[in-house]
């Protein structure tokens, strides 16, 4: 039976993906060798880095704009870290926005480097939508924003114009929608989500906002150094970034992300539409600020709960549960997420509906 994959991640990837990846690991360009046990230093592998780094200033649109693309190891809670190593400056400050589970955590390691400063916060209300009408400090030296939020199910649909850096995790919808990239000066995201297996965390950073806050860095904590590096600043993570590079490669074939855009979309709106229709369930986020990654719901009653989990169960459809700190239930809608599994999952919502 097909299996319809709802993970949040590690999440679905294109199966040409898998299909190549196994071959890579048996053998890599016909060389005799696996990827898993070639040398990062290899000329296939040194060519695998520099086209995946190419590739994402490719799609995001920011050629020839001053940006560089890193292939980093510690996920993306080592760049809550990073992040303020690198851009707030000794007795500085730096403004967060309070979305979710992962924008706490980031805040919680800046408060480590200086003042930090939480200028909206949906916490209050179990952070259900993304807080508006905030106002950023023009005195800090930067903003930081979570773009997505798995765990809640919601995301920020406009980014305010800053008098600072402006800084995004975009963990989990990186290169699901079309964005002015260009207006980002540094974006973090770990592979996981959206992009390929966990273990590799990709950065891009507008090179001219390093070197600029009087810290001095630890070597794996500096940006400017694995720039310099070329992400070979010690040895990366081989196989996460081979496959990374084989999903870019799928998207760019699939007309990029303006068109992976229009399929997000469509997938999100046949969910969303029955979440809204049918009796039985409702969203847990606000609907002008529901992901179109992670939609998030709940049954009306949970006595229906052990008859839906058989039926989705039954159907192939797997990773459906929400996040413990939640409950109900999550559908992750990542990039490779084909529209029929998303068929699926309304047609079980929808047959539940006809037993009750």
């Amino acid at each position: 039976m097909k299996k319809h994959n709802y993970s949040a991640g590690p999440c679905i990837l294109p199966q040409e993906v898998f299909e190549k990846s196994a071959q890579a690991i048996l053998n890599f360009n016909d060389s005799g060798l696996s990827l898993l046990e070639m040398s990062h230093r290899s000329k296939d592998f040194v060519a695998v880095m520099e086209e995946a780094r190419a590739l994402v200033i490719e799609l995001l649109g920011l050629e020839g704009k001053g940006y560089s693309a890193l292939f980093l190891a510690g996920g993306a809670s080592l760049e809550f870290l990073m992040v303020p190593y690198n851009l707030m400056k000794e007795n500085g400050k730096a403004a967060y926005l309070d979305t979710g589970t992962w924008a706490s955590g980031a805040i919680k390691e800046a408060k480590l480097f200086g003042e930090t400063l939480i200028v909206g916060s949906s916490k209050e209300e179990s952070y259900n939508h993304i807080p508006k009408g905030y106002n950023i400090p023009t005195d800090v030296d930067y903003f930081h924003c979570t773009s997505n939020n798995t765990i809640y199910g919601t995301q920020m649909k406009e980014f305010p114009s800053v008098d600072t850096l402006l800084v995004c995790d975009m963990s989990s919808d990186i290169f699901s929608r079309q964005l002015d990239f260009s207006q980002f000066d540094l974006i973090y995201a770990g592979a996981q989500k959206n992009m390929g297996p966990a273990g590799a965390t990709l950065v891009v950073i507008k090179e001219e906002i390093l070197g600029k806050n009087g810290r001095i860095i630890p070597s794996m904590l500096d940006y400017a150094k694995h720039i310099k590096a070329e992400s070979m600043y010690n040895t990366p993570p081989v196989f996460p970034i081979y496959a990374s590079l084989l999903t870019l490669q799928w998207l760019k074939n699939l007309g990029g992300i303006a068109a992976i855009e229009k399929i997000n979309n469509a997938k999100a709106a046949l969910l969303y539409a029955e979440i809204d229709r049918n009796p039985l369930f409702r969203g847990a986020a606000a609907v002008e600020d529901r992901s179109n990654m992670n939609a998030t719901f709940l049954l009306n009653d949970e006595a229906h709960a052990a008859t839906f989990d058989a039926m989705w169960k039954a159907a192939g459809i797997s990773g459906l549960p929400g996040h413990r700190s939640v409950g109900g239930y999550r559908a992750s809608m990542y990039n490779a997420l084909p529209l029929e599994s998303v068929q699926v999952l309304v047609d079980v919502m929808k047959e539940l509906e006809s037993k009750i």
